[in-house]
């Protein structure tokens, strides 16, 4: 039997290399389910560009936006699995089925893990005028005076309400909760002093920080960041066992054959690792990872039922 499966394997090796070479034979679709000019769709543009290179075809970026990531998650859900159509996928990729209650697809029946590409740490901010220099002092603060402060987020159910509203349970914390359309106005309000502290993604924080117009606390990172060595994460500022993170991974539909996700993930980390697409990273506060399908897989079944249990506790509902 062994010597017959080796007669087979040695028979269409041939014709898998051929497949393999032959791939890709037109250009690949990457969905990336927000709108143009964001963190996410600069970060499909800068790794879909190299990719296209190394793959001698184009890798065509299709911004599909609306309700929450739902419309272009649901595009590539509903894609044929034939290699040429992916998905960025983010935190809501997961969350979106525990704070919708029903969502057009299934993480695990429709989407098949490639990589994590990169990942940006949650920051905690609050505005300098806050007499609050640490997480440890913070928390002090809002104990002693419950319902009094309130925080700002990118949205209900978005990556900084969801780090938030975890930090709030841990610590057994309340304070009011002030959701915006986007990021970057949740700063833009901190910043003036509208609200007074919000958990804000690196990217759009680090000017803020570093003209000390923001205050920074902590990283919601497991571990610390390159761009602020100084800065503790939150697990050892005063909460231990904290972690959020915003991460972009690519995803591909279930069916997708496993020697082009193979393929795909080795092109991606070789992208990942060249020093000038580390830099254009890091320029962004982003952070590359390339773990593998398996690791990938299995990190976004944590997320999910890390995410749901506190959409759950938190009794966040969609807007």
């Amino acid at each position: 039997m062994k010597i017959l499966a080796g007669l087979v394997v040695a028979l269409f090796a041939p014709v898998l290399f051929a497949a393999e070479a032959a791939y890709p034979s037109k250009p690949i679709r990457l969905i990336v389910p927000y709108a143009a000019g964001g963190s996410t769709d600069t970060l499909a543009r800068v790794v879909g560009q190299q990719l296209g290179e190394r793959l001698g075809r184009q890798v065509v970026i299709d911004n599909r936006t609306g309700a929450g990531t739902i419309v272009g998650t649901e595009i590539a859900a509903q894609a044929a699995a034939d290699g040429y159509t992916f998905l960025m996928a983010t935190p809501p990729l997961a969350v979106n089925p525990a704070l919708y209650g029903k969502v057009p697809y299934d993480l695990d029946r429709d989407f098949a893990a490639v990589t994590n590409v990169a990942g940006a740490s949650n920051l905690l901010v609050v505005h300098p005028a806050l007499p609050a220099l640490s997480v440890k002092e913070l928390v002090a603060l809002l104990k002693a005076n419950r319902g009094k402060y309130n925080y700002g987020s990118s949205g209900v159910g978005g990556a900084s309400h969801l780090a938030m509203a975890l930090f709030m349970s841990m610590a057994a914390l309340d304070a009011q909760h002030v959701p915006y359309k986007g990021g970057a106005p949740a700063v833009t309000d901190l910043v003036a002093g509208r609200v007074d502290l919000m958990m804000a993604n690196l990217t759009t924080a680090q000017p803020h920080i570093r003209a000390a117009r923001l205050r920074g606390l902590g990283v919601g990172t497991r571990a610390r960041s390159p761009l602020f060595p100084e800065m503790p994460t939150i697990a050892e500022a005063g909460l231990p066992g904290y972690e959020a993170n915003n991460w972009n991974g690519v995803v591909a539909p279930k069916k997708t054959p496993r020697a082009v996700i193979d393929r795909l993930h080795r092109e991606i980390v070789a992208v990942l690792n060249e020093p000038a697409t580390a830099k254009r990273l890091a320029a962004q506060g982003l952070e590359p990872i390339g773990d593998t399908p398996a690791e990938f897989a299995q990190y976004l079944k944590s997320e999910a039922a890390k995410w749901g249990r506190v959409v759950k506790a938190a009794g966040i509902k969609p807007e």
